[in-house]
């Protein structure tokens, strides 16, 4: 069976728009100077935004423009004008939250697709099968849905059917968390989450008896701070049930990050594509950890069976990989030797452990103060 499949890699400024097409993706999706989920992001203004898509329309890139926040009745105006402003200049698709906008755009703009958000969390067959009487040509679908769930839905619908395949995962369901509102008073829901999951909290039991009420202290740590999404083991089983995209999660992410892990997920989406054997090599997952990861990958919720490995509760950002053990330190000359574990060159960055604090490497030498390549033994 021949298979259509489409990488879609995201874009926070130029830099990144390069590194994701010239690395192998299909189609890029990024966000106007306004109502996109990432507000804190580079983004694009209107002449950056023409920039943008004649740079990948030369090089048959598809882009998409993401709209994907709920929209104010004072801002409808404007939001419709961006979108107007998108389709003369030859967007691809739009990427919309806000039902009332997509309807509205729908009839302004017939023949420009529209695709749910995964901020609408559209998480069944029900719900899919809704966006297409509504006009919406794809579903962004929820990431808490199992591969059994994925395949059901995309197996039993119309319109096209995408998923996010690697990167960063909200503890609560997308488009419904209300926790960094509450909070901090930055919603999610306008591009302004503040990821509250992301900090230190504690656990806590309470114990009642009829006399008194005490309190024990169960854990503590970054309890609610999710693992990133790695997909690689699932691209054929994704591919198979019918998915049509594999998204990125990334548009805050440097254009390094974004090179990285389009070029890898490019590599495994032609190797099954191309009928090769199937096999990961453990030298790309290792690489997509040095480029970023919490404390490792999980498959987050595609297994069909509960996820315990779901959380990092050591560290809530970049975890970078364990790259050996200090074996001395000389205090007068300022050396630390180390005994590797993984390659080290001049440029890497090292932090330690109960450390904050990042170092730069400027310097290798060996016993003798010779200068010299580290490699692990």
């Amino acid at each position: 069976m021949k298979y259509d499949v489409e990488l879609l890699s995201p874009v926070g400024d130029f830099e990144c728009l390069k590194a994701a097409v010239q690395n192998g993706a299909n189609s890029v999706y990024f966000g106007g100077s306004l109502f996109n989920a990432r507000a804190s992001a580079t983004n694009f203004n209107f002449t950056e935004l023409e920039n943008v898509i004649n740079y990948c329309a030369l090089r048959n890139v598809k882009t998409h423009l993401t709209l994907n926040i709920l929209i104010k009745d004072k801002e409808f105006k404007d939001a419709v004008l961006m979108a107007r402003k998108a389709y003369e200049l030859g967007i691809d698709a739009l990427i919309v939250q806000d039902i009332g906008l997509a309807s509205f755009l729908r009839k302004l703009f017939p023949d420009l697709p529209i695709h749910a958000s995964t901020q609408m969390t559209i998480h069944n067959l029900e719900g899919v099968q809704e966006l297409e009487k509504l006009g919406y040509s794809r579903a962004v679908l929820s990431r808490e849905l199992s591969l059994p769930e994925i395949e059901f839905i995309a197996q039993n619908s119309n319109i096209e059917i995408e998923t996010f395949i690697h990167g960063a995962l909200c503890i609560s369901y997308s488009g419904q968390c209300l926790f960094s509102s509450m909070v901090g008073g930055r919603s999610g829901n306008r591009g302004k989450c503040a990821q509250p999951c992301r900090l230190p909290y504690e656990l806590i039991e309470e114990k009642s008896n009829s006399k008194k009420t005490s309190e024990q202290s169960i854990d503590k740590g970054y309890l609610i701070s999710p693992k990133d999404l790695c997909s690689l083991e699932y691209i054929p089983n994704l591919i198979q049930a019918g998915v049509k995209c594999f998204k990125i999660e990334g548009r805050l992410k440097s254009p390094e990050y974004v090179a990285t892990v389009t070029r890898i997920y490019r590599k495994y989406i032609d190797m099954f594509l191309n009928g090769s054997d199937y096999i990961i090599d453990e030298n790309d997952v290792h690489e997509l950890k040095q480029i970023f990861n919490r404390g490792g990958f999980s498959s987050g919720h595609l297994s069909s069976h509960a996820n315990h490995d779901l959380i990092c509760k050591e560290k809530p950002n970049n975890m970078g990989i364990y790259i050996g053990n200090v074996s001395n330190y000389n205090k007068l000359k300022g050396h630390i030797k180390i005994l590797l574990n993984d390659d080290l060159s001049i440029g890497d960055t090292l932090n330690f452990e109960n450390e904050n604090t990042r170092y730069t490497v400027s310097e290798l030498m060996n016993n003798n103060d010779n200068l010299i390549s580290a490699k692990k033994r």
